[in-house]
């Protein structure tokens, strides 16, 4: 029986390669004032971000709800194959229940994995089931093997302002101040769902090494299995001065790191200008 499967926006794949990939996606939607938009459909990242940086507010995501996520089962498993869902972190969104909730009127065909991640850390447990799938898993096994090889995921992203937080009452306007005018660069990590704070550093070059450093103290890059890096914003001069000056860490392992843009679930909160690394950790016992 074949399997599909079925993937949320806020993973930041594009439409054109998921296709490619063989990847079904669903859309969050953004809201900017009174126009809504659906999440790489009708707003492509940079759109995305040429309007955050334009606005003064910040715009409003909506998850995906129960019906929406319905349609999609009904049409995906209508020839009899069996679906896996992987969603947004449900620390970070209400979308893994909507589709846990949708899913119940399909038992048995319908399965949904939360990512506990968002943009590139969800991403590559797509690509990590990607790989299962290819290699003829059962469904009782590809989720099992997802359900344990999650939480071996980092997301580490390093930001390039403050601002985005303080407008979206994260920190206090007096803290966004006082960290642009030292320059500080706030390092933020996506633990078991959750967004933390996991350091920071003073000027750009100190950030980049700080984001080596956490790296290397979570246990390392497992590279043998998918990994990414991203920018947020309209280019990716500060993600490739950070592969610079962390060449060290992927010497011997990675001749083209792969490389994307944040898009609007994560972009809203960290703004343009950030950095991020997604990875699986190394197994403990390495």
């Amino acid at each position: 029986m074949a399997i599909k499967l079925l993937v949320d926006s806020s993973s930041d794949i594009d439409r054109e390669e998921a296709r490619s990939l063989g990847i079904h996606m669903i859309s969050m939607s953004i809201q900017f004032g009174e126009t809504e938009y659906l999440d790489g459909v009708d707003l492509t990242k940079r759109k995305f971000f040429e309007k955050l940086i334009e606005s003064n507010e910040l715009p409003k995501t909506s998850q995906i709800n129960s019906f929406q996520f319905g349609e999609q089962f009904a049409s995906l498993t209508e020839d009899g194959s069996e679906l896996l869902v992987i969603t947004l972190s449900s620390r970070l969104s209400g979308t893994y229940l909507s589709a846990v909730q949708a899913a119940e009127d399909f038992p048995g065909k319908v399965f949904v994995v939360d990512s506990l991640n968002a943009s590139i850390g969800e991403r590559i447990l797509v690509q990590y089931a990607i790989r299962l799938i290819k290699e003829g898993l059962s469904m009782k096994a590809l989720v099992k093997k997802l359900e344990e090889a999650k939480h071996n995921i980092r997301l580490m992203a390093l930001l390039g302002t403050l601002e985005y937080l303080q407008k979206g009452g994260r920190i206090s306007t007096v803290t966004a101040a006082s960290g642009a005018l030292l320059h500080i660069k706030p390092v933020i990590s996506i633990l078991e769902g959750e967004v933390k704070m996991a350091g920071k550093a003073i000027g750009s070059k100190k950030g980049n090494n700080l984001l080596v450093q956490l790296i290397e103290k979570s246990g390392g890059i497992d590279f043998s299995m998918p990994y990414a890096t991203a920018y947020s914003g309209l280019e990716d001069s500060l993600l490739r001065k950070y592969l610079e000056d962390s060449a060290p860490l992927w010497k011997d392992h990675a001749e083209n790191i792969p490389s994307y843009c944040i898009g609007s679930t994560i972009g809203t909160h960290v703004g343009p200008g950030a950095i991020a690394v997604a990875f699986f950790a190394k197994p403990s016992d390495m």
